[in-house]
């Protein structure tokens, strides 16, 4: 059984190349289901069927985990007797046919207008940080991008005389506008800043980090952390924090779906929806709160 467990992690690491989180998250899954088999006298892991999997799947139910971590863990049992079957280690899949539970769909979470005034007001432009940290916060609230687009920008991308920044998602290119104070911040980066920070004069990346190269999305998640800390904003931000309130407040302030869409850089439309999920909930909680007969 170990021996089986130990030639899966082999395979993810070495022939799919599954990342470290991946690698940690499916042997968690696959250990977790081999002490269930243990402690309930079950098969060996070669010998489990649907039955086997379908008991497990109710078991972690009747402990409490919800839809989202046991559809996880179906997922990862499903990864695990596949490379069983490629490998003649099982003959068939016990996990093939398990049902997915629907998990419960997390709206995003979003900043109020004062929340993102707090979080822009705290880089301080006393030293070139600061100026390049406003910029980044900025920018990302002005443009709604993923942070993986802002932090592949190159100055050519950006045209500060016109207002606005163009940015490549999902092999597609696109084009946003910015608004007065992200132009103002851009432009005192670029001209006085960025000169004095970057290594190499021929550096393209607009964004670079303390050592003069393009600065990495752990580096800006560190950014991040640090001014909602600073802020003392009691919500989790992510760097994709920002993006979901850029969206919900242009809903709220009238923007239509389908602009917001082009913005945003969404294939599909249903994505977008999502925004307009959020700004219902919203008013109708604001409707609770200050309604004098709700």
């Amino acid at each position: 059984m170990g021996k089986l467990v130990a030639a899966y992690e082999s395979y993810l690491m070495n022939i799919r190349h599954a990342s470290d989180n991946t690698v940690a998250s499916y042997l968690r899954d696959v250990r977790q289901f081999t002490t269930y088999l243990e402690q309930t006298d079950g098969p060996a892991l070669e010998s489990c069927t649907q039955e086997t999997v379908c008991a497990y799947v109710r078991h972690l139910t009747s402990i409490g985990k919800s839809p989202a971590t046991v559809s996880r863990c179906v997922a990862s049992l499903k990864s695990f007797y596949g490379y069983c079957v490629s490998t003649g280690a099982v003959a068939q899949s016990p996990v093939h046919d398990i049902p997915q539970q629907k998990a419960e769909k997390r709206l995003p979470q979003i900043l109020t207008g004062r929340e993102v005034e707090l979080l822009l007001e705290q880089p301080k432009c006393t030293d070139m940080k600061g100026y390049r940290d406003k910029a980044m916060l900025e920018t990302l609230y002005a443009t709604g991008m993923r942070v993986s687009e802002m932090i592949a920008l190159n100055v050519s991308d950006v045209s500060l005389a016109g207002g606005f920044v163009r940015c490549i998602g999902n092999g597609k290119s696109r084009i946003i506008p910015i608004y007065p104070a992200a132009i103002r911040a851009l432009t005192a980066y670029v001209t006085d800043i960025r000169p004095n920070m970057i290594a190499e004069p021929d550096e393209q990346a607009l964004f670079v980090n303390l050592n003069g190269g393009r600065i990495s999305r752990q580096g800006f998640w560190k950014i991040i952390k640090h001014y909602q800390q600073t802020a003392q904003i009691d919500k989790e931000i992510t760097p994709h924090t920002l993006r979901h309130s850029f969206a919900a407040h242009l809903l709220e302030n009238g923007a239509d779906l389908h602009s917001l869409q082009e913005m945003l850089g969404h294939s599909d439309i249903s994505s977008t929806q999502v925004y307009a999920q959020v700004v219902k909930k919203t008013l109708k909680s604001v409707y609770e709160k200050y309604h004098p007969r709700a």
